[in-house]
């Protein structure tokens, strides 16, 4: 009789690819937009539902002004409340990425909600071109927060071109990174013949060498001259996209059944070869001028 293996942490993933646009008349359309694709995901028995990067305000602002007339708070703001509702009346864990207040400052940040509120906070590390005149860089590391679907990571956009942001959440014994993008039109080539980003090549490269999961939601659409990449995926432990890479140009979700203990595990390269153990820390982690946290148990 065959057995069947039963999930320890059974997580269904949905990534959500929609076109949210700049400007203070859009901004209802678009936290009301995503939250009907959300719901429309939770519908579907996703009980992890990744938004993009400032899913509620679009992306290209005209000066800093225009920045934080879009922002809210991390206590109080509209679109936080509407996604911390959300989680709550779903029962499901919501990342999503907004232009965060804080005083004088802007963060481009990303909360995790679950069903019984705020789990998590990340201010975007790595800012990219006019980003700079906007937004702070952040401040708050690289942080995993603990839940009961397994620790969850969050990273935004240009973050995934540095190898240190996944590999510091991997150390701290990340199940799943969330990556929340606005993935840029930039001088070509801009996908290859499977119709794919270089961006998506540097998320599935993460979650391989990481031994996580990432599920990256993109957007798609044009704005103020702009165009976006879409290419949004889900993908697994040994690197591969758990079912399609999503097109440039349509609104879609996108979703992947999986069991979040299996980034916990050993991968199995061979008889002598295992990443972490394989990691000369003695050697790059000193010369680089810092040290990893030493890796959780898994």
């Amino acid at each position: 009789m065959q057995e069947h293996t039963i999930p320890v942490s059974p997580v269904r993933i949905a990534v959500i690819q929609y076109d949210p646009q700049v400007g203070l008349d859009h901004c209802d359309g678009n936290l009301s937009r995503g939250l009907a694709l959300a719901r429309r995901a939770a519908c579907e028995g996703a009980n992890l539902i990744v938004l993009p990067e400032l899913a509620n305000t679009g992306y290209t602002f005209n000066s800093r002004a225009e920045a934080y007339a879009h922002a809210e708070s991390l206590d109080g703001g509209r679109s936080l409340d509407a996604w911390a509702e959300f989680a709550r009346e779903q029962q499901v864990y919501l990342a999503a990425g907004f232009a965060e207040r804080d005083g004088l400052k802007l963060f481009d940040s990303a909360v995790l909600f679950g069903p019984h509120g705020l789990l998590g906070h990340y201010r975007k590390a790595h800012l990219w071109n006019q980003e700079k005149l906007w937004f702070t860089p952040g401040d708050l590391g690289f942080p995993v927060f603990e839940t009961p679907i397994g620790r969850i990571g969050l990273l935004i956009c240009w973050d995934i071109w540095f190898p240190e942001v996944p590999r510091l959440m991997s150390a701290q014994g990340a199940d799943i990174i969330c990556s929340l993008n606005n993935w840029v039109w930039t001088p070509p080539p801009l996908f290859d013949e499977a119709g794919r980003c270089m961006a998506s090549y540097l998320t599935m490269t993460a979650a391989h060498v990481n031994n996580v999961y990432i599920a990256a939601a993109n957007r798609i659409g044009r704005e103020r001259g702009g165009r976006f990449l879409g290419c949004s995926l889900i993908a697994g432990t040994n690197g591969w996209p758990i079912g399609e890479v999503a097109s440039a140009e349509e609104e879609c979700i996108l979703y992947a059944d999986v069991d979040l203990s299996t980034a916990r595990s050993a991968p199995i390269w061979n008889s002598l070869n295992d990443l972490p153990r394989d990691r000369r820390t003695d050697l790059y982690d000193t010369t680089l001028g810092y040290r990893l946290h030493a890796p959780m148990p898994r």
